[in-house]
This record gives C-alpha cells, sequence and structure tokens, in this order.
C-alpha cells in the first residue's frame, strides 16, 4: 500500500508542478487550498473524514493497550520526553498506521481528481495524515493513561 501511495504521488507530482508555474503559487500555500479545503468536507469522499479517524482510534486504543500492559508511559509523553521510549514508540507507532495513512493520502487525490479535476499531492500528502495521526496518538496516550 505504502508503494501504491508513493507511484500516485510521484505520478501526480508533475501535475502540480507545472500548476505551480503556472499559476505562481503553491497550492498548498495559498488561497486558493483554504477556500477549496470545505467542499472535501461536504462533497464525495467526506465519509473518509468519519471512517479514517475512527479506525486511528481503533488502532490508537490496541497500541495504548499494549503499551499499559508492558508499563510504557503513555504514547505523546514517551514520544516528547522519554529518549529511552521515543525510538519503539515511532516504529510502532508507524507500523500500525502506514497502511492506512497510505490509503488515506491514495483517496484524498483519487477525490481532488473528482472534485477539482486536479491533483495536489502535497495536499494530500497534509490532509490525509492530519486525520489519521493526531487521533492515533491521542487515543493511544489516553487509552495508556486510563488503563495503566
Amino acid at each position: 500500500m505504502t508503494v501504491l501511495a508513493i507511484l500516485v504521488i510521484a505520478i501526480t507530482l508533475p501535475f502540480a508542478i507545472v500548476d505551480t508555474i503556472e499559476t505562481g503559487r503553491v497550492y498548498v500555500f495559498s488561497w486558493h487550498f483554504l477556500e477549496e479545503l470545505p467542499r472535501r468536507f461536504t462533497g464525495p469522499g467526506r465519509f473518509r473524514f468519519m471512517l479514517q479517524p475512527t479506525v486511528a482510534i481503533l488502532l490508537g486504543i490496541g497500541g495504548g493497550l499494549r503499551d499499559a500492559k508492558a508499563g510504557h508511559p503513555p504514547y505523546l509523553s514517551g514520544l516528547l520526553f522519554s529518549a529511552e521510549h521515543r525510538r519503539e514508540f515511532l516504529r510502532s507507532g508507524v507500523a500500525a498506521i502506514r497502511n492506512l495513512l497510505a490509503l488515506g493520502i491514495i483517496m484524498d487525490i483519487v477525490f481532488q481528481l473528482v472534485l477539482y479535476h486536479s491533483a495536489h499531492p502535497g495536499a494530500a500528502v497534509l490532509v490525509g495524515p492530519l486525520f489519521i495521526c493526531i487521533p492515533y496518538a491521542l487515543s493511544r496516550a489516553l487509552t495508556t493513561r486510563l488503563a495503566g
């Protein structure tokens, strides 16, 4: 799944570069991106903004329960303040959500094509992970706190 996401990004990147050259703006850092953002939540594919965070939360709960059982600190504090656990937490977090992240990026690019008739991989790399990483990290940390 990760390879497919990288391939989709690589295929759409030249179109984003041409758009940047033609318009003189980088889409993800433009007002155009902010103006189009609400359409992502109301158009086709809006269900993914409920489904992806829900799956991320479920994965986070599983990780948090494993952390509590192993006596590890909550996920976020372990990432930020525990050099001893940081590498292990990063590795397990990436392993848990890698396919979900890849699918989120692919879905975002597909729905950009449907909604806007263009693709901006930078936006997909920003929006997809935002709705997955934050719910995952918070649910994993809270689960560890509550279970520990």
